[in-house]
Parts: C-alpha cells; sequence; structure tokens
C-alpha cells in the first residue's frame, strides 16, 4: 500500500479526516467506506490509483474514527453526508472528480452524482445499488414485509439496542461481519440479536491480516458503533430531504459492481432490475464467489475494472 498523508478539514461543522495519495495534480478519485469499516478498507486499491497518476482521496467518514461523530440522529442524514464530501472538494479546490463508493458510501456517491451532475465527472459504486427515490421510506416497507422475523436494519433503528450488543466486544462484532455477513438474512425471532445463531471466530477471513484487522479496531476502539449506525436510523428524515431529486436521472458514465454471495443482492433485488432505467450510462459486473466485502476479497478484479473505466471516462 502506498503511503498517505491525512488532512484534518474543518467543514460543515465538524472536524473529516481525509487520507490522501498519487500526484497532487492528478485526477481526483474519491474513496467512500461503508458500514461497519473505515478509510483502511480501499487500501488494496491506493497504490493501483496513485500509481496509474490519480489523486486519491479517502475520507474517514463522519461517525467513524478520528472524524467528528456527533451525538444528533439527525446529523446523519444522506444530504448532510453528501455535504461533508462537497464541502472538502471545495476546501481542496476541486471542479471535477470521479467518486467510488462502498455499501453506505455507495448510497452517498449516488446521491453525490444527483447533486452534482457537472462536478461528478464519473461514478463507480460498488454492492449497493440505485433505482430512485422510493414511493415512500424504505424503513416503512421493512417493517411490514418483516412484521414476523428479525431483520438487521430494523434492528439498528432505536437508538442504544444494537450498541449495547456491537459495543460490548468490538472484536467479535467485526469478526462477525467479516465472516457472516450472508446471513444478516436469516430466518429468527424478531425479539433475536443480530449475532444470534453465529458461530465465534477465532481470527479474521484471509482478505484480512493481523495489521489490517488492528486498524479496523482502532476505528471504533473507546467510540463504539453508534454514529456508524446513525447512519441506518435516517431512512424517513433521506426520504423527505431527497424530494427535490425524485426525478432525477444518474446521467454520469458508471460502473456497478456486486458480488454473486451478496446478500444486499437478494435484499435489493428489485432495485437491480430498475437501475439501467435511472442509470441510463450503466456498466455493470457480478463478481463471481464474492460476497459483501468487494473490494477486499476480489481486489484484483475490482482494481483491473476500476482502472479501465477511469481511463475511459476520467482521465
Amino acid at each position: 500500500m502506498n503511503p498517505t498523508t491525512r488532512h484534518a478539514l474543518t467543514l460543515n461543522g465538524i472536524e473529516l479526516h481525509v487520507h490522501a495519495a498519487g500526484p497532487l495534480d492528478g485526477p481526483p478519485v474519491w474513496l467512500l467506506h461503508g458500514f461497519p469499516e473505515c478509510w483502511y478498507s480501499w487500501r488494496k486499491q491506493i497504490a493501483p490509483l496513485a500509481g496509474a497518476g490519480y489523486r486519491v482521496l479517502i475520507p474517514q467518514m463522519r461517525g467513524y474514527g478520528d472524524s467528528s461523530a456527533p451525538e444528533d440522529v439527525a446529523a446523519y442524514d444522506v444530504l448532510t453526508l453528501c455535504a461533508d464530501i462537497q464541502q472538502a472538494m471545495d476546501a481542496l479546490g476541486q471542479q471535477r472528480a470521479c467518486i467510488v463508493g462502498h455499501d453506505w458510501g455507495a448510497v452517498v456517491a449516488w446521491h453525490l452524482a444527483l447533486l452534482e451532475p457537472q462536478r461528478v465527472t464519473a461514478l463507480a459504486t460498488l454492492s449497493v445499488p440505485f433505482a430512485g427515490r422510493p414511493r415512500r421510506p424504505a424503513v416503512e416497507t421493512m417493517r411490514e414485509l418483516f412484521a414476523e422475523r428479525f431483520n438487521y436494519i430494523l434492528y439498528f433503528q432505536e437508538p442504544g439496542v444494537a450498541e449495547q450488543e456491537l459495543d460490548a466486544d468490538i472484536d467479535r462484532t467485526l469478526l462477525h461481519f467479516m465472516h457472516d455477513c450472508e446471513r444478516l438474512l436469516d430466518a429468527k425471532s424478531p425479539q433475536a440479536r443480530l449475532f444470534d445463531g453465529m458461530p465465534a471466530h477465532q481470527a479474521p477471513p484471509a482478505w484480512c491480516s493481523a495489521e489490517d484487522f488492528a486498524e479496523y479496531r482502532r476505528t471504533f476502539a473507546g467510540r463504539g458503533f453508534r454514529g456508524a449506525l446513525n447512519w441506518y436510523r435516517n431512512f424517513e428524515r433521506n426520504w423527505q430531504r431527497t424530494a427535490h431529486l425524485g426525478e432525477c436521472q444518474v446521467t454520469q458514465p458508471t460502473l456497478f459492481m456486486i458480488g454473486d454471495r451478496d446478500p444486499v443482492g437478494q435484499l435489493e433485488a428489485r432495485t437491480l432490475e430498475r437501475m439501467p432505467g435511472k442509470v441510463p450510462h450503466l456498466e455493470q459486473h457480478r463478481l463471481k464467489d464474492c460476497g459483501h466485502w468487494i473490494q477486499s476479497e476480489r481486489a484484483e478484479e475490482v482494481n483491473r475494472r476500476l482502472l479501465a473505466f477511469l481511463g475511459r471516462n476520467h482521465a
């Protein structure tokens, strides 16, 4: 991994820490991480992108690591998260950039593309598809569909409930997410806890070394998961605040990748079907034998496809 420099930017009411690599005058590429990850989840993309001449910028997103973690749940709605990146681009004098996002970072990336059709020149999203603003907040639909069985997103809704389980043992929590992501949709009682029925793990998966795992641990040690979980508590607020984007299309060249074992593919099957109607310039790939942590599990293929896409659309 190329060494990075870290910058603490004061903006949008918080301090946002951004790791950077590559030539200062290279075309900017922002890498936005998801849950429960950190800037370091892009470690396998830094050297290839910087080596190809791109200015790589990786924020530790609001609520994570050394960046600020406001207490107010409303401080984590999607337009506020987008504003963190927009203002960081302003502070760095960037008039054009490619945005790359994974998981919740993909949600932010999709909305940045809608908000900044001129400045975001190309878009790459991993794992989470987009088909426009739903007719009602997604959490309302989930409450109907999962009235009689467990759903992890509903479990995350009440402040303090998930924190009690996740914060009790940071290592255990991270190991479960890394190993058992595909079991998040297992059928169990709505009164269950997230990790009920999941096996214990002694070490991270092959794609995460002990050194890598230490960086993930450091992101949450002493802070816990509250800020990160607050992203999930804004489905209704996100829906309300994005009404003006309801008819918009993502018009930029867009690369989308998802693993064939990613549970999001099952959860968002209808969104995947409808996505081309909202993203007309779409290139998409389903990676074989790959779960949710796509840029770590299949780094070589992700890098190859991303660099080819950038070469065509963000030189």
